[in-house]
């Protein structure tokens, strides 16, 4: 477990209600740097919600969402991709006609500031005129060394879609961390993995979150993989919180064994 560091996210009174139904009800908790930070719940718990609220993807019915202290209230989704945020998606969301490395590449280009001038002359020169040459030799770079992190580097030439369903998990992860996140949300990315492939996630989550000293909002139902890299988890049943603290503190409250941790967790249709 790392040291406790500065707030990341604060989650204060979240609630959503989507007309008569209350689908996140007055959600609280802090984030704080370093966390792997695990939010769990049974199918149809208010999860994927609780992400989209942060997201900017739903707007907030009541209470407040604080990045580093500032508000989120009322930002685009990309607003608060570029303030520091980026996720994963429950269904994956890939260009799936393109390459693992055009998938990738694509998502790099919001590091680049060459123009169309820049564009239309490609000097292969250093200097102004050459910026383009040498900031697309960048993302190249940054493109294969992501790919080498989540060990897609072999696939690279392989169309998204012909992927194993675990492997385009690990595509999606890599194309969210081209957005330079501070916090970084997955949605269920150890979905579709056996449980060697899910210990090898494990690591990897661990190896992104020193490697890139950001921090992890973490939604998943294989509670080998919650308990094993989480340093504190939020429980959500029917959109209320039942319980928050360590994992040995979650594994112990009666209210979470009986809604969840009693039950066999298997793959959510999208939380609403």
């Amino acid at each position: 477990m790392v040291s406790r560091g500065s707030t990341v996210l604060s989650l204060d009174n979240l609630t959503k209600r989507f007309g008569g139904l209350v689908a996140v009800d007055a959600v609280s908790f802090d984030v704080f740097e370093h966390d792997i930070y695990g939010l769990i719940g049974p199918n149809g718990a208010g999860k994927t919600t609780v992400f989209n609220l942060i997201t900017g993807i739903y707007k907030l019915s009541e209470g407040s969402i604080k990045f580093y202290g500032k508000s989120l209230d009322g930002l685009k989704p990309y607003q608060v991709a570029k303030v520091g945020i980026s996720r994963t998606f429950q269904n994956i969301r890939l260009f799936k006609k393109l390459t693992v490395y055009e998938n990738v590449r694509t998502a790099c280009h919001g590091d680049a500031d060459y123009n169309l001038f820049h564009t239309l002359l490609r000097f292969p020169i250093p200097g102004p005129l050459g910026k383009f040459a040498a900031q697309e030799s960048k993302l190249h770079k940054k493109t294969e060394e992501l790919l080498d992190l989540v060990g897609l580097l072999s696939y690279r030439d392989m169309v998204a879609s012909n992927l194993p369903y675990g492997l385009q998990r690990k595509l999606e992860i890599a194309r969210a961390l081209t957005l330079n996140p501070k916090l970084l949300l997955l949605d269920e990315p150890a979905a579709g993995m056996n449980p060697e492939e899910t210990q090898q996630l494990m690591r990897l989550v661990q190896d992104i979150r020193d490697k890139f000293n950001l921090t992890v909002l973490i939604i998943e139902h294989h509670m080998d993989m919650i308990m094993g890299i989480c340093n504190r988890i939020s429980v959500l049943n029917f959109g209320k919180p039942i319980a928050e603290g360590t994992p040995l503190e979650v594994q112990s409250n009666e209210h979470v064994i009986e809604a969840y941790l009693g039950k066999e967790g298997g793959d959510d249709a999208e939380d609403q």
